[in-house]
């Protein structure tokens, strides 16, 4: 089943999600300091960010894979097939 925030990125536009995702490494990187100075009250919303950006990176990367034409596809999985085989 997917979650609510799997659902609201789907429905944001390719220029929201990159808004979004620059938005939200600021924020972390603001967070990261602050707890290497002091210290946050709940250190676990560093890692629901981090999960955040990954969710985002990952549905621009999906975006960009449905966008591709066949040939860029075609040349995709050769190199793919070749990591794997290495």
């Amino acid at each position: 089943m997917a979650t609510k925030k799997y659902i609201e990125i789907g429905e944001m536009s390719e220029t929201d999600l990159k808004a979004e995702l620059t938005q939200i490494n600021v924020q972390y990187q603001k967070l990261r300091f602050d707890h290497t100075i002091k210290g946050l009250d709940n250190p676990l919303t560093l890692r629901n960010i981090k999960r955040d950006i990954a969710r985002l990176q990952t549905e621009i990367r999906r975006r960009e894979v449905a966008a591709l034409t066949p040939e860029q596809v075609a040349k995709r999985s050769k190199i793919r097939l070749r990591r794997k085989n290495a």
